[in-house]
């Protein structure tokens, strides 16, 4: 299975990337201009002090998405929209992860504020935009902080919450998500569900300024979820 993951040339999107190739899946970086794909690829064989890695390519968000089986997509809100149109046709069929949330720092405010969308979430929308390419999305990685995921060295304390309509999806992501160190997969529901999850993200942005840490994230107690 090819993941592309898609604005993943910051925190974020590099976090992911070392992440998943330390699990040994091969990975590709999209960016909207290819060269900053390629220079991330350098830039991650640096960080994992490696001459090569084969499983690892760069490009075009538009040629990643093409040759991704499986697409996560790791930009700021602003980008989101398009991001989305551009790769929309070679997208097709396929499962896209969302992470992204709509932090007021779109507007100039600051990262501990929601801004409401009309779709009611960022999942959401980006279900609607890809709808006629019948896109399965799975709303994942909100609430994982970009320094967990780039501090690679060490196990993610932290649930992963994902959200999504397609069940068999939900599955391949959550299969995925937890070949991450530490990282448990919860299925919180229907996509709808990531108007809540994606409004915890600010929340425990705030909680990390306050008590000056980078690696506040959730962990859900008390229930068995095998039954």
């Amino acid at each position: 299975m090819k993941i592309a993951v898609l604005g993943g040339t910051g925190d974020q999107g590099l976090g992911i990337v070392i992440r998943f190739i330390q699990a040994g899946e091969e990975v590709i970086i999209g960016s909207r201009k290819a060269e900053k794909a390629v220079a991330a690829v350098e830039k991650v064989k640096e960080l994992l002090e490696k001459d090569d890695i084969p499983n690892l390519s760069g490009m075009a968000n538009e040629d990643a998405a093409d040759k991704g089986d499986i697409l996560i997509l790791t930009v700021p809100l602003a980008a989101q929209m398009p991001t989305l149109k551009s790769i929309a046709d070679f997208a097709e069929g396929k499962i896209l992860l969302d992470a992204t949330v709509p932090l007021d720092t779109v507007a100039g405010g600051g990262p501990t504020r929601y801004v409401d969308l009309w779709e009611g979430s960022a999942a959401e929308r980006s279900a609607a935009v890809l709808k006629k390419k019948n896109v399965k999305v799975v709303s994942a990685f909100n609430n994982i902080s970009n320094s967990h995921l780039m501090n690679f060295n060490e196990d993610i304390d932290c649930d992963c919450l994902i959200s999504g309509d397609d069940n068999e999806s939900k599955k391949i992501a959550a299969e995925l998500i937890e070949k991450i160190p530490g990282v448990r997969c919860i299925d919180c529901g229907p996509l709808d569900k990531a108007r809540i999850v994606e409004k915890i993200t600010p929340l425990l942005i705030g909680l990390n300024i306050k008590y000056r840490s980078h690696y506040g994230g959730l962990r859900i107690t008390g229930i068995n979820f095998d039954k």
